[in-house]
């Protein structure tokens, strides 16, 4: 199991990491799909950005044998991405964002439910 949990940990800190390196930076592509789901330009540095770079901050931590606030960086990524998710269907917004944010949440279920079983 520790080595899914690392796997699945890894993957989750680099993909959060970039997402949130991305909308820090408003890396143009991602914003026509903001856009569509309703969120404004401003809210990409914080707390859009800023949350996924402490998301994976704290999946790291986690892996650098602070399990406690892995579990916590990935309930909080978990309620990110479930917000996420809820604002695309708000907007009927089923673009390839969508698909990311499920994959994200995916991840960051996985990384909880494999750290909490190491």
């Amino acid at each position: 199991m520790l080595t899914a949990y690392v796997v699945v940990a890894v993957l989750a800190i680099a993909a959060n990491g970039f997402s949130g390196i991305a909308a820090i930076a408003h890396f143009k592509p991602i914003l026509p799909p903001m856009v569509r789901a309703g969120v404004p330009e401003s809210w990409l540095t914080f707390p859009i950005g800023t949350l996924k770079l402490a998301g994976a901050v704290g999946l790291l931590l986690g892996l650098a044998g602070v399990p406690l606030v892995g579990a916590a960086a990935a309930i909080g990524l978990i309620l990110f991405f479930v917000c996420a998710l809820y604002t695309h269907i708000r907007a009927s917004d089923y673009s390839s964002q969508f698909g990311l944010a499920c994959g994200f949440l995916a991840l960051a279920v996985a990384a909880l439910a494999l750290g909490l079983t190491t």
